[in-house]
């Protein structure tokens, strides 16, 4: 799932570049590719409280590219993301019920 959307985020920002919105198209290719690259490191977690800091840390990427994606999206003069930000909605829905889950686990 956050694969295909950093895949996506790539087109999306290749889109901003060509309409010369360089500052966001830098803005959400970082936080869009780093929300599946924290999950995959979370992945590989030394520990339970280790992966849920790095599922916290995807949390907040994943809020950020929302942000940016949510400017494009009302912004009269830039593109409109269309279906990638249901996906980061979607993505946020995922992550923030597997970090609610693993801390009660923890406890």
């Amino acid at each position: 799932m956050t694969y295909q959307f950093a895949l996506e985020i790539m087109e999306f920002s290749e889109i901003l570049r060509a309409k010369k919105r360089f500052a966001f198209a830098d803005q959400v290719l970082r936080s869009g590719c780093s929300v599946g690259a924290n999950v995959r490191e979370a992945q590989g977690a030394e520990s339970k409280a280790d992966f849920i800091h790095k599922m916290k840390i995807a949390q907040k990427e994943a809020e950020e590219t929302e942000y940016w994606l949510e400017l494009c999206d009302f912004s009269k003069s830039y593109p409109k993301p269309g279906k990638l930000l249901s996906d980061i909605e979607s993505i946020l829905k995922v992550i923030n019920k597997i970090v609610s889950t693993s801390k009660k686990g923890s406890k």
